[in-house]
């Protein structure tokens, strides 16, 4: 009955983020909110529900393991598996400001989140609320930087569909509720699972669950890349990383401090040095090939390995 369970939840994690993130974008296009603004911040939060909904249950169950794995695990997946097919389906080009500005501060999140676990080996409350403060300041400058851009937005003639008002509202509230539920089902169903076979919840946090919240950011990068629209895909996953990071674990924490373990450890500096080789292997032509694609998933691939062994 657990299994099935998990899939259930598996399956409105899924589907309530791709309701969402119809609404979500459809209320964006009504707004003319551009392309890149839209990854970053709509389509990043709505895929990131997943990982919003078993973190913050997991903190209120008092499953803190599992709330800090999801989101390191999870960005992982994203930044090495999404952004890895991605590229292996269409090379990807890199913008340069991508590359100074949202790059950056993807892995400086993570560095704050390291700073904070190895200054008392939790991430407490007090931690909780300047992480949920710094998504504030990233969302702040994102809107920003999407009204600069307006201008030239306004000048392009509309062609896209517009969605009603209310048919956003009710795929938003809707995609939220199953997101919820999902959440809920997938954090319980899988801590029994992990204790039925001795397994720890931080592995299974790190992969199943991971993965398993990260699937609505790989389709709807896979589907950005298909359609050449790299700075949703990009904007997604780089989006996706830091709202895990700032808002997800933010909010975990403010409800229930978590302990910072030396497996947490180990884990957050893996991340910043892949989103760092992500960078390099962007920075020289800015432009990401199928190789270097294939090589991020290989890299992953012995990630899983290595933290199956470690348990």
């Amino acid at each position: 009955m657990q299994y099935v369970m998990l899939i259930v939840g598996f399956i409105m994690l899924i589907k309530g983020a791709d309701l969402f993130v119809d609404g979500s974008s459809g209320l964006a296009k009504r707004l003319h909110v551009p392309t890149m603004a839209i990854g970053l911040t709509v389509v990043a939060m709505g895929t990131s529900l997943p990982e919003a909904a078993v973190s913050v249950s997991a903190a209120v169950q008092g499953r803190n393991d599992m709330a800090l794995s999801n989101a390191l695990g999870s960005n992982m997946f994203n930044i090495l598996a999404v952004v890895g097919v991605c590229a292996m389906i269409a090379p990807i080009s890199i913008k340069k400001s991508t590359l100074l500005h949202e790059f950056p501060m993807s892995v400086i999140v993570v560095g704050v989140l390291l700073a904070m676990g190895l200054i008392g080996n939790s991430v407490d409350r007090i931690d909780g609320i300047i992480l949920i403060g710094l998504f504030l300041v990233f969302m702040f400058y994102t809107v920003t930087a999407a009204k600069r851009s307006r201008i030239s937005e306004s000048a392009e003639p509309v062609t896209r569909r517009i969605m009603p008002g209310g048919q956003c509202a009710f795929l938003i509230i809707f995609g939220a509720a199953a997101i919820g539920f999902g959440g809920y089902f997938t954090v319980d169903s899988a801590a029994r699972i992990a204790r039925s076979f001795g397994i720890s919840e931080n592995v299974i946090g790190l992969t199943i669950v991971a993965v398993g919240t990260s699937l609505p950011e790989l389709f709807t990068s896979i589907v950005a890349a298909k359609k050449r629209e790299t700075d949703l895909a990009l904007g997604n996953v780089i989006g996706s990383n830091i709202f895990n990071i700032l808002f997800v674990l933010g909010s975990a924490s403010v409800i229930s401090p978590i302990s910072f373990l030396r497996n947490n450890m180990i884990d957050s500096i893996a991340l910043i040095a892949m989103s760092i080789l992500t960078v390099c292997f962007c920075a020289e032509k800015r432009r990401l090939r199928r190789w270097e694609g294939a090589a991020m998933a290989a890299v992953y691939i012995g990630y899983i390995i290595y933290i199956t062994v470690r348990a």
